[in-house]
């Protein structure tokens, strides 16, 4: 009579299992929590040079609506007006409602990227690593598009209050007083069609960013952090961020469209379409104003990866190693 064989992948299913029963919440939930809190703690940290990002990206949106009195020089540059214009606390101006909004979308992304995936079916010993690669590029495309549904508008009014910039040229007075301000004054204005401006090149671009993210992460961490560099966190965070740094720059012309839509919300001129605003940015200001605070966005990647890698270094000291 043969003795049972435990396997690594039962053990660590036993353990989750286990600690979802002491812990008396469901697998769903352990997911969200990890998540979410490693995502709002990274974003966080990241805020200054996100909303150094941002400044950069819709600058040229500012000045025509009289919003900025002249261009930003640089990342260093903006860092050190923004500073001395607003104090260094503006920095974090819009973080709180990008911490609302990060909290669900990534914790759901998370959450369902295992459902996604278990819906797509593929398997590498199966499927091969092509069909793997392509079931996991999907799943987080498709994880990223429907958490969007639901936080579209926070990621709005975070976009609005970044770039609510004291502005010499309106007196160092500034267009919203808050996060409700944002949700009030656009609603007056444009109604809910407002909130969603941008909502169709977003929907493109979480896909391809997502699915990158998410997808390529999956696929390339049990490929390279193999041997001694399984489980080892500076490996997992390179990784995180190489794949961040990709799958940003891939979307980001996508990103600085959508955002330069949402900057028109409240304004007498607006775009037709994304394909309008960026034929429009493209006619008057070149291509590389499409990549405006790319450089920036590179840097913001680092909270990106933080995200993967602290998620990963979670689950090995709760449960002894990382499950998907």
């Amino acid at each position: 009579m043969s003795a049972a064989v435990s396997t690594p992948t039962k053990d660590v299913d036993q353990a989750k299992k286990s600690f979802d029963l002491q812990m008396g919440m469901p697998g769903f939930v352990v997911d969200f929590l990890m998540g979410g809190v490693s995502a709002a703690v990274s974003k966080t940290a990241a805020a200054p040079i996100e909303r150094v990002k941002l400044l950069i990206q819709n600058q040229d949106e500012m000045l025509k609506q009289g919003r900025l009195d002249r261009k930003y020089d640089g990342i260093v540059e903006c860092f050190r007006r923004t500073s001395q214009q607003e104090g260094v606390a503006s920095l974090w101006r819009g973080n709180t409602a990008n911490v609302i909004r990060y909290f669900p979308t990534q914790a759901l992304n998370f959450a369902f990227r295992d459902t996604y995936k278990s819906m797509f079916g593929y398997k590498k010993e199966r499927d091969g690593y092509a069909m793997w690669m392509v079931g996991n590029l999907a799943s987080g495309g498709a994880a990223g598009a429907t958490s969007l549904l639901f936080v579209y508008s926070l990621d709005y009014a975070r976009t609005r209050l970044a770039n609510d910039a004291k502005s010499a040229k309106k007196g160092g007075e500034r267009q919203f007083n808050g996060l409700v301000d944002v949700y009030k004054k656009t609603l007056a204005t444009d109604g809910i069609a407002g909130l969603y401006r941008g909502f169709m090149p977003s929907v493109t671009g979480i896909i391809v960013y997502r699915g990158l993210y998410f997808g390529m992460y999956d696929s390339l961490k049990p490929v390279l952090l193999t041997g001694n560099l399984e489980g080892n966190f500076l490996a997992s965070f390179l990784l995180g961020w190489s794949v961040t740094t990709g799958a940003g720059i891939a979307s980001y012309p996508l990103d600085t469209i959508r955002r330069r839509m949402m900057m028109t919300s409240g304004e007498a001129v607006k775009y037709k379409s994304s394909i309008d605003a960026g034929r429009q940015i493209i006619a008057k200001e070149g291509v590389k104003s499409l990549f405006k605070g790319a450089g920036a966005n590179i840097l913001r990647g680092v909270a990106g990866a933080g995200v993967l890698s602290i998620y990963d270094q979670a689950q090995l000291l709760m449960f002894g190693k990382a499950f998907k």
